[in-house]
């Protein structure tokens, strides 16, 4: 490399003099001359870099360039959803570059102060003043490439029709008005016999089975399946779901972070809203993240990624990760700022519960914070928040109150919670003491007899002490003198601590995971705090607002009856166990129930295939990959899915490419994509200020369109359906406002412009846009359309708009050492839903606080049994890539930057094997196997396994389909890569294909994989 270089440089110095050295010579020559080679760029300092969206003069002024026009919108090149705004070609109506939007808090931090003109916003983020220094507001690697998926030759622009059998990847294009009149109408659509369309399915009045009444009417067999909120979620549910009187609707957190999501319902007391906790980053001293990296992934990833940067750096943040494998979120340059701590795949919960033992044994809880029993003493007391440590639970073996709070009345709408009172001895109701009695068992006399109850903090700490801290760190890979020190200074930073968790917790007992390792937040009081635990900043109202409610319309029906997937209801108040318990048998059930799970995507399609607890009749997938999502989806639906009379007669995918999912379906109808689309979405964590980012269509999208100009696509679709099966809810008086007046639902604007109309008068109402700045945000075109909707506050919504939405400012983030925007609900120590429950298939009681349990089967059986070590010596686990995600694959850019994945393993694993790196490898589960490139590294656990998810497809242009006449060749390294999700299985103590899932809320699980590995070639 020495020779190389001094060569290099030697030839440089003589080349102006003597010309030659041969392979170097007019190259060396130009370069010492300065002068230009080939074709000249158009500038000789910018090259070929496009002219600027404006420029800065000396003096400050900013001068627009009218050649483009600069959009505030949404990115959607992953799950972050950050705000940004697009430059657009006035002359190709193409978008040339993405950056981050100044005004919106995932993009900028600071964030520009909402009222701040656009004109200002310009110079605010250029180099006048060096301003753009602090306030640069940036898209990541994802943001500034996705948006070539606009021109992708592979994107559906109008609705296909199957040709010939499911998943031959042969489809014929139609006309929408056929894809309507089929898709309602149905009849032999294939000539494979009658299919049954959507309006034979809305049948309110009969039953699906009259044998099991609360299963509700035949409607009921329409599931709509969605991806993650993008931000017209609840159009599709509460416009068109609702209106068509089905309850079957489940977006895809069951395949991303459903246990992570029910762990923290449990332990802030909300199984219907289901809350999630994320840290304060500015303002905490000590971070523990299980199992998510910030500057590597998790959710909001790039703001994540620079308040930890500046934390570390320009604040006091500690921080220790706690992952399998090293990823970016560790830096040497932080120095003892950050820590990694590596774990066996699986190890968090057996590490949350020994913290949890070690803090309680060594009394470094904060018990009076623990004692406050009820929100009326918390506010008494001074404290942002409480718990139900003290509250207490009857343990009584076989007494009907068993796992139940004890209250002074049996009336459920009472908030009554009996405590006894740590001053005097006395039972009271807990909103009568400021200082409960932490620590009970003992028996009591309540209404006349003896009953034994105890403590939510003492049956945690029974939980806690069942296993010693060296049989933890057995189970978690982790030595006990690193837990112990772990929970000593996790609880030396008074409340400014934070824990965080997400796809780590995909695994059978992720549940309790999650549970577990958020008590540990609770165990010191730090929700609620500055630099501890937020629920979010909310959001200006949106749905339900001062202009309109858009949830109701005339006619809405009611939707009775259960869901397909069984979540939400107990087994015990179905017909099913009645009729076992009758026969003497209750237990077991056919299959599990959920009675605390919100929903499960496949849950939908399981269901459907095992006809349990009814078949569906019809499926709307909306951008939802479930078989690619899926850790075994591929092994475990696929074949079933191909034979519509043993699924699902009538699939229709609602998607701009053909993938994994969508590619098993009957029609596929065009959706718009990225900057083409409507959508108003508040972020997913990590914001403590009111935020509501709004999309409108920046650039014409590209499909065919409906009759009356409308692009076909989710929104115009439902819409059309809507009106053809005569919804309420759809036509001419569909909307109804705040003064009583109806107004119409024919085209998707007619919605949004409406929703963005509440978020624009939500409170103190937004100023008007002025002409200019309706001019700066390309809005011209929007003028006669915010008129007709809105011809008096349509200068408002043009507002909102202009800006990509409406922000809080950052000053309304803290109240002293509190957050301004507190979670008001209570922390359950012990959660009663989930000690009360029981498995449908075992009868086996759910743990009400958190508890250890080994990875397992639904029954109870541990995986190390079924599966030992000595067949399956390693365990696979799946982490985030920080550049593709599973939204992005189309993006052909984006794979310059990240072309495919490799299968990682720990150096001295692979020596001991005899393995070299970029040997060829297999992986052998019990359900699948996958090929791959291995990587050997250090950072790695030596028995773990990873697998980057987001490669290896077989979707989205990368195999080849034939559409019509047209054939459309697969890209090679659209495929390339592992998929770790091939190696998941289903559940041998299940009925039918249903893959390995969380025993209590039925999470997929795809982080505890065991596998074997064995070279294929060098």
């Amino acid at each position: 490399m020495k020779q190389s270089r001094r060569k290099f440089l030697k030839i440089t110095g003589l080349a102006t003099a003597a010309g030659a050295a041969v392979g170097y010579s007019d190259t060396l020559t130009a370069a010492a001359r300065l002068s230009r080679r080939g074709n000249p760029a158009p500038d000789a300092i910018y090259g070929n870099a496009p002219a600027p969206e404006a420029r800065i003069d000396a003096d400050g002024q900013v001068k627009p360039n009218a050649d483009f026009t600069v959009a505030s919108t949404v990115c959607i090149g992953c799950t972050t959803q950050c705000g940004v705004r697009v430059k657009v070609d006035n002359k190709s109506g193409t978008v040339v570059r993405a950056a981050g939007n100044p005004y919106h808090p995932l993009s900028s931090d600071p964030w520009l102060p909402y009222e701040t003109p656009l004109r200002d916003s310009l110079r605010w983020t250029s180099n006048y003043g060096e301003s753009g220094l602090e306030n640069r507001s940036t898209a990541c690697a994802r943001g500034n490439v996705v948006f070539d998926k606009i021109h992708d030759k592979f994107r559906v622009l109008t609705p296909l029709k199957r040709a010939g059998k499911r998943g031959e990847d042969k489809w014929i294009p139609i006309s929408p008005e056929q894809l309507i009149e089929e898709v309602v109408g149905g009849g032999d659509l294939f000539g494979e016999g009658h299919v049954d369309g959507l309006a034979a399915i809305r049948d309110l009045e009969t039953p699906i089975d009259p044998a099991n009444p609360e299963y509700g009417t035949v409607a009921n067999q329409l599931g709509i399946l969605g991806t993650t909120d993008e931000g017209r979620k609840d159009f599709m549910v509460f416009r068109f779901l609702q209106a068509f009187g089905s309850k079957n609707f489940s977006g895809h957190s069951s395949i991303c972070g459903l246990s992570m999501r029910a762990g923290n319902a449990a332990f802030l007391s909300d199984f219907n809203k289901y809350p999630h906790l994320k840290p304060d980053f500015e303002h905490c001293e000590y971070l523990i993240n299980f199992g998510t990296s910030p500057g590597q992934a998790g959710n909001p990833f790039k703001r994540q990624g620079k308040l930890l940067a500046r934390a570390r750096s320009e604040g006091n943040l500690h921080y220790v990760t706690v992952t399998p494998m090293l990823t970016n979120s560790d830096s040497i340059a932080a120095g003892e700022r950050s820590r990694w701590l590596p774990i066996r795949p699986g190890g968090d919960l057996a590490l949350a519960m020994g913290m949890i033992r070690w803090i309680i044994d060594n009394n470094r809880h904060n018990s009076a914070y623990l004692s406050v029993p009820s929100k009326a003493s918390m506010e008494r007391v001074g404290e942002p928040s409480f718990t139900n440590a003290s509250h207490l639970v009857v343990v009584a073996p076989g007494h009907p109150l068993e796992g139940r709070m004890l209250k002074a009345s049996d009336e459920a709408e009472k908030e009554d919670v009996l405590v006894i009172d740590g001053i005097d001895g006395q039972l009271k109701t807990a909103d009568q003491v400021d200082a409960a009695r932490l620590e009970v068992d003992e028996t009591i006399v309540y209404q006349g007899e003896q009953l034994a109850v105890k403590s939510s903090f003492t049956l945690l700490k029974e939980s806690a002490f069942r296993f010693t801290l060296d049989e933890y760190a057995r189970e978690s890979g982790i030595p006990a003198e690193e837990i112990a020190e772990l929970a000593h200074e996790f609880t030396s930073h008074g409340r400014k601590v934070a824990v965080d968790c997400h796809g780590n917790t995909m695994h059978t007992t992720g549940f309790y995971t999650t549970w577990a390792i958020l008590s540990l937040s609770a165990l010191v009081g730090s929700l609620n705090y500055q630099g501890g635990m937020s629920a979010g900043g909310g959001k200006f109202k949106d749905m339900k607002g001062a202009a309109y409610d858009l949830t109701a319309y005339p006619g809405k029906p009611k939707q009775p009856g259960i869901r397909i997937d069984r979540t939400r209801i107990a087994y015990e108040k179905t017909s099913e166990f009645k009729r076992n318990q009758a026969s003497g048998q209750p237990y077991p059930a056919k299959d599990q129930w959920y009675p605390f799970t919100n929903a499960i995507e496949t849950g939908l399609i399981t269901g459907s295939i095992n006809r349990y607890p009814y078949p569906l009749k019809a499926l709307i997938s909306w951008n939802a990959n479930f078989v690619y999502g899926e850790s075994g989806g591929e092994n475990t639906l696929v074949e079933a899915l191909k034979d519509p009379k043993a699924s699902i007669p009538l699939i229709i995918a609602i998607d701009p490419f053909i993938n994994e999912s969508s590619r098993l379906a009957d029609y596929i109808v065009p959706d718009s994509v990225l900057y083409e689309t409507w959508g108003e979405l508040n972020p997913w964590g990590a914001w403590l200020t009111k935020t509501n980012a709004v999309r409108y269509p920046v650039v014409a999208p590209r499909q065919v369109a409906f009759a009356n100009g409308e692009p076909v696509c989710m929104d115009s679709f439902v819409i059309e359906v809507g009106k053809k099966l005569g919804l309420p809810g759809f036509g001419p008086k569909a909307i109804k406002a705040a003064d009583g007046s109806l107004h119409p639902l024919e085209r998707p604007e007619d919605f949004y412009l409406r929703l963005f109309e509440n978020v624009a008068l939500d409170g103190k109402p937004v100023p008007d846009a002025d002409d200019e700045e309706i001019r700066l945000a390309g809005l011209q075109d929007y003028v006669p359309r915010l008129r007709r909707v809105s011809p008096q506050n349509w200068r408002k919504i043009a507002y909102v708009m202009a800006r990509g939405g409406r922000f809080e400012g950052k000053e309304g983030a803290y109240k002293g050492a509190h957050l301004a925007k507190k979670y008001g609900g209570m922390i359950s120590v012990y959660n009663e839903i989930v000690g009360t429950s029981r498995s449908a298939l075992t009868a086996e009681k759910y743990s009400g606080v958190p508890t250890f349990y080994a990875a397992r089967l639904v029954k109870g059986e541990p995986l190390a049994k079924r599966y030992p070590r000595a067949e399956y010596p390693l365990t696979a686990f799946s982490f985030k890539s920080n550049v593709v995600s599973t939204p992005n694959t189309a993006s052909s850019r984006l794979r310059d930057l990240r072309y495919t994945s490799t299968i990682d393993i720990a150096a001295r694993t692979a020596e001991s094997l005899g393995f070299a790196h970029g040997d060829v490898v297999e992986l052998t589960s019990p359900g699948g196997r996958i090929e791959g490139l291995l990587r050997v590294r250090e950072g790695m656990h030596p028995e773990a396994i990873g697998v980057e998810h987001g490669f290896g497809r077989s979707g989205e242009g990368a195999i080849t389909v034939q559409i019509g006449q047209e054939t459309l060749e697969g890209l090679r390294f659209r495929k390339s890569g592992a998929c770790i999700n091939l190696l998941g299985f289903a559940d041998p103590d299940r009925p039918g294909q249903i893959a390995l899932s969380d025993f209590a809320v039925g999470s997929n699980s795809r982080q505890v994989i065991p596998v074997r590995i064995r070279k294929l070639s060098a």
